[in-house]
């Protein structure tokens, strides 16, 4: 390359998207646009962390034992992460929007994402249909509440995702967007499930932005209003240094010989001390620490959010599954109308009842006595059926009843 130009070994690795060709600079920088060496420790070191509070967080909701491993983390780009996933995957997507924004997904493989739903419903047998996804999702959504948390802690932000869209695709249509991405894989076990893979996706201007507040933001910024009032612990044999205060420097044996003129710093004047806790006439020999607690500057930390299941025993969970085996009584309804007692007890055969509908009128479907939908009637071989043709939003059903 001392020409300046590209060899076709050289054109055909950039096209494979091969991340040797360049290596990485010292400044730790992808020259391919990935993310660099540095950044790449900095995640490692960030999910490994975490994987502890998501086995017991993904632990709590599954009612089972799931041991999360340490991640491996990679900087690929999108057609190499792309081959390296089974045709058809389950993506849960969960962008960030708060403290991180961009793009943010799990992906897991068909038979993957049934051995999540699988504890997540209840049952050993399932197919992925539209209530795996969903609970897949769920399972997500847990664990994400976790990771964020623990991501806010370490960078000292708020850190926020959108609500958790699942769905079934192929792997081509992933939503992470960019020629580069971040991938995250976590070996799983889960109890009675087996192994699996937990593929999280980055995008690189996400991962990138993530790594830089993980290395830069790890030490709190020095309180200047305390490092002013540093010196005033003891005030009664010399002077303190004032100037961060706009205090000029004299004896303080008594307040009657400071001049009569507003402080530099804090806005009053010097003569008048009650809004500092202290007498006009002479110094205490300490402070007193509900002063020292007022002329602080306050300590504002950012909302923490609990770790849901964390701290809840298997057996204390309750999820979707418990309930998949309850009996309801499910009612279609014709129609309905009032007659007198005496018109009741006239009822013989032949007797015909005049209802409420009309001809052709959608027929009511009801769920322990409360209207949920609307259908038509249908013929299924010899036996009647019922078609939805309506589902009854909340404001209908009130109107209903």
């Amino acid at each position: 390359m001392s020409d300046g130009s590209l060899s076709q070994d050289e054109i055909d690795a950039l096209l494979m998207g091969n991340d040797s060709l360049g290596g990485m600079d010292d400044g730790g920088s992808s020259a391919g646009g990935g993310l660099g060496g540095s950044e790449i420790d900095a995640l490692k070191g960030l999910f490994g962390g975490i994987t502890g509070n998501l086995s017991s967080t993904l632990s709590g909701i599954m009612s089972t034992s799931v041991t999360i491993g340490t991640p491996n983390v990679e900087s690929l780009s999108r057609d190499a992460l792309i081959g390296g996933l089974s045709e058809e995957v389950v993506e849960v997507k969960m962008d960030f929007n708060q403290g991180l924004s961009g793009g943010h997904a799990f992906v897991f493989s068909s038979d993957n994402a049934v051995k999540i739903a699988g504890p997540m419903i209840g049952q050993s047998d399932v197919d992925l249909d539209g209530t795996a996804v969903s609970a897949v999702g769920e399972a997500v959504s847990q664990i994400t509440g976790s990771e964020v948390t623990s991501i806010g802690d370490t960078v000292g932000v708020n850190v926020m995702t959108i609500s958790p869209e699942s769905q079934k695709m192929a792997r081509g249509l992933i939503s992470p967007g960019g020629d580069t991405l971040v991938k995250i894989s976590y070996p799983v076990e889960i109890e009675g499930q087996g192994s699996l893979e937990m593929i999280e996706i980055l995008e690189t201007a996400v991962a990138s932005d993530l790594a830089a507040k993980i290395s830069g933001g790890s030490a709190p910024a020095a309180d200047p209003m305390a490092a002013a009032m540093g010196g005033m612990g003891a005030m009664g044999g010399g002077a303190p240094d004032m100037g961060g205060m706009g205090m000029p420097q004299q004896p303080t044996g008594g307040m009657q010989g400071m001049p009569q003129q507003p402080m530099g710093g804090m806005g009053m004047p010097q003569q008048s001390m009650g809004g500092m806790g202290m007498p006009q006439q002479g110094m205490p020999q300490q402070m007193n620490p509900y002063m020292m607690q007022q002329m602080a500057a306050p300590n504002v930390q950012g909302v923490q959010f609990p770790e849901f299941g964390a701290n809840i025993s298997p057996s204390e969970q309750r999820n979707i599954g418990l309930l998949m085996d309850v009996s309801m009584e499910l009612t279609v309804e014709l129609g309905r109308t009032k007659w007198q007692i005496k018109d009741i007890l006239g009822i013989g055969e032949g007797t015909i009842i005049e209802l409420d509908k009309l001809a052709g009128e959608p027929v009511d479907i009801l769920v322990n006595n409360n209207l949920i939908a609307k259908g038509e009637v249908v013929v299924i071989d010899e036996n009647f059926g019922v078609r939805v043709t309506d589902i009854v939003s909340n404001l209908d059903r009130v109107g209903e009843n």
